[in-house]
């Protein structure tokens, strides 16, 4: 019998493989840190070029068609060229992202629920930000994003995944479990963006959300 090798796995052109974080049990402390929420839905990387827009989710499969509303507002953006990474998500009326509701209105048809919590910039006009610090490149995404066109914002397709700096890590996870949240995400400010799994993002859960013990599967 012979095996065959089945070679690199190839991605669409456009997709970069996201960075992932390591699942830890303790929050990082220290100043070299930044603090995310994690927002329980799913995870996308989003990329314009010129007058084309993609929804890759973190396979590479393309979600394009299911989220109209993201599509809408990457292309109100004054750009030519982007790549965005963040969480596609859909909330009730306590703001608090619900999966299943995300699950149910990007079905067959889609559905303009769903908006993206935007939390790196990859990628903006040619220029590659992956060798930058997480610091550089979060601070190019909040003025972009601050400075969108007001179709961009009305739209409410993208918005920006709110980090805390300065803060007690553990205080932050305490805040967040209480809201019912998914968890946290800790981040080293200044590090580069690394695709694959890394220790630079530490993912701590909260115990009692629903994502927990949920297994996915797209």
């Amino acid at each position: 019998m012979h095996w065959r090798n089945p070679g690199p796995i190839r991605h669409p052109s456009g997709f970069v493989e996201p960075c992932l974080p390591t699942n830890g049990c303790e929050v990082p402390s220290g100043h070299q840190w930044a603090y995310e929420i994690k927002h329980d839905g799913y995870r996308f990387i989003v990329r314009r070029e010129l007058d084309r827009v993609r929804v890759f989710s973190r396979r590479g499969n393309d979600w394009t068609d299911k989220v109209p509303r993201i599509v809408d507002a990457v292309m109100a953006l004054s750009v030519t060229t982007i790549t965005i990474d963040g969480e596609g998500v859909a909330c009730g009326l306590d703001a608090v992202s619900d999966f299943n509701m995300l699950r149910a209105s990007v079905g067959r048809k889609g559905s303009r629920k769903a908006f993206l919590y935007a939390f790196d910039l990859l990628e903006i006009d040619g220029h590659d930000l992956q060798r930058e610090p997480w610091e550089t490149r979060r601070d190019a995404l909040a003025s972009l994003l601050q400075n969108a066109k007001p179709d961009a914002k009305l739209n409410g397709g993208i918005q920006l995944s709110e980090h805390v700096d300065g803060a007690d890590g553990a205080v932050v996870f305490r805040h967040a479990c209480k809201l019912r949240l998914e968890g946290i995400v800790a981040k080293r400010r200044d590090r580069p963006y690394r695709s694959g799994h890394t220790t630079e993002w530490v993912k701590i859960k909260n115990p009692n959300a629903p994502a927990a013990t949920r297994v996915m599967e797209w």
